[in-house]
């Protein structure tokens, strides 16, 4: 008589699967099993593919970190630009610079996305639509696949950041030594390196960190529609098929990079909090 495969509730029940993954031991038995793995390096195998969780995350991690890095570079001096034109720029024109920024920080990025590949692929055929890297090539081998994942990664950043930051900057443009240094005549650009800068450099510090931590979590939508096999992929990815340990391991990497930008937010707060007494 030819055996039937058991269904795979019978074998969870049975106990095989959980003692094959380990999930029979105590709760605090596998949360340390699982921290000492991630502390090593070794944060577990997916439940999936069967292979280390450590040699997925480094074989998408070029493409993330190069579309995060690049997608940063482009949206921090917009981020700036923006704020400043929002609270110093001429009066006619803030107003519109203000809703561009709250319109921008609102729009989804798909429609980002959308818009770009009819404007400057479909229309102007700049770009590639699809961003699908040659197996084995690095992705800053191909700017021209990235230009699109960048733009629409940067654009809602840069307009997200500025939205946030444009509040530190009207403060510390209206404490009185600002208004000080600007009646003895100072010049703009003293103005803004001796006593603007410093002061909203740990709030600006502060938005870089989570602005990076959301770029390396935040590439699931871009790298998704674009073809683009990296962290984001593989998340998606994980997170449809429920293997755990690879969820874990992409968010906690996240996680990791926004924790380490806010310590060192605050190691630059305490050292502009000086600065801030001496110049009142």
């Amino acid at each position: 008589m030819r055996q039937v495969p058991r269904p795979v509730g019978a074998l969870v029940r049975s106990g095989l699967l959980l003692a094959e993954q380990g999930l029979d031991a105590p709760l605090h038995v596998r949360y340390l099993d699982w921290l000492s793995g991630v502390l090593t390096g070794a944060p577990g195998v997916s439940l999936i593919t069967g292979r280390p969780v450590a040699d997925l995350v480094a074989e998408r991690a070029a493409v993330t970190l190069t579309l995060a890095v690049a997608a940063l570079a482009v949206s921090v001096p917009l981020t700036a630009a923006l704020a400043r034109a929002a609270v110093r720029g001429p009066r006619r024109l803030r107003p519109g610079v203000n809703a561009v920024v709250v319109a921008g920080a609102a729009l989804p990025q798909a429609v980002v996305a959308a818009a770009l590949v009819a404007w400057l692929s479909a229309g102007w055929g700049l770009f590639p639509p699809v961003s699908m890297l040659p197996a084995g090539e690095p992705p800053w081998h191909r700017p021209d696949l990235l230009a699109l994942p960048v733009l629409t990664l940067a654009l809602p950043t840069a307009a997200y950041g500025a939205a946030l930051l444009r509040g530190a900057i009207a403060d510390v443009v209206a404490r009185p030594y600002v208004r000080d240094a600007e009646l003895r005549g100072l010049p703009p650009a003293a103005i803004l390196f001796r006593y603007v800068l410093p002061m909203v450099a740990a709030p600006a510090t502060r938005l870089l960190a989570v602005i990076l931590g959301g770029l390396v979590a935040g590439t699931a939508v871009v790298e998704t529609l674009f073809g683009l096999a990296g962290l984001g992929e593989l998340l998606v990815t994980a997170i449809s098929t429920r293997d755990v340990p690879v969820v874990q391991s992409v968010a906690l990497l996240a996680a990791a990079v926004v924790v380490a930008g806010l310590l060192a937010a605050d190691t630059a707060a305490h050292t502009t909090s000086g600065r801030d007494h001496e110049a009142l």
